[in-house]
């Protein structure tokens, strides 16, 4: 805890300007070095890399349905209308095993994994090659947390996603890593397979 890893994650994805030190992103076959991009080259690119945050809760608007909370990346990026826009939210609700009707409910209505679910739903709605996982199991019960890792492990492998995944479980990030990190004071301290 406070080891800097949320302030990575978020510089990495340029939520916040890197004070320091290089960020490079590899995408349709060129690598890109994001702490020098300007600003306005940004948001072509945050399509390709999207979050998973801690808490399914704050991070879905409460006004807003599970249809406008998934479609919203995708009107955004001008990827959909109308009824595309709506299959495409069906389609990804589907693919992280909610119902086409849940659609039309507010986040209040779910649970904690179901949450996390249509955060998922959000995330991959803009085909990301690249997903930070931030904690995203750490705010839920047991039992779901094995539900949700499977979930984002069969998505990786289905999609052929690149995860950043920030986790204090160790078993976790056992079972979810190619490579570890280990982050002190905003420093990584060990690396390995």
């Amino acid at each position: 805890s406070g080891s800097g890893k949320t302030t990575c994650a978020r510089t990495i994805l340029r939520g916040l300007t890197p004070t320091r030190g290089d960020v490079h992103f590899q995408t349709n076959g060129s690598r890109i070095n994001l702490s020098t991009v300007p600003e306005r080259k940004i948001k072509p690119l945050r399509r390709k890399m999207q979050m998973i945050f801690q808490d399914p809760f704050s991070s879905l608007n409460p006004r807003m349905t599970v249809g406008d909370i998934v479609g919203e990346p995708l009107v955004i990026h001008r990827m959909a209308k109308g009824t595309e826009l709506t299959d495409r939210v069906v389609d990804m609700l589907s693919k992280v095993g909610l119902k086409p009707e849940h659609r039309q409910r507010y986040p209040h209505a779910f649970s904690g994994g179901q949450r996390q679910r249509i955060g998922i739903a959000r995330a991959l709605a803009v085909e990301p090659e690249f997903l930070v996982c931030d904690e995203p199991v750490s705010a839920l019960d047991f039992s779901v947390q094995a539900q949700i890792i499977n979930l984002l492990r069969d998505l990786q492998a289905e999609l052929g996603l690149t995860y950043l995944f920030i986790a204090h479980d160790l078993a976790v990030v056992e079972y979810m890593s190619d490579e570890v990190i280990v982050m002190r004071r905003g420093k990584i301290i060990e690396h390995a397979p």
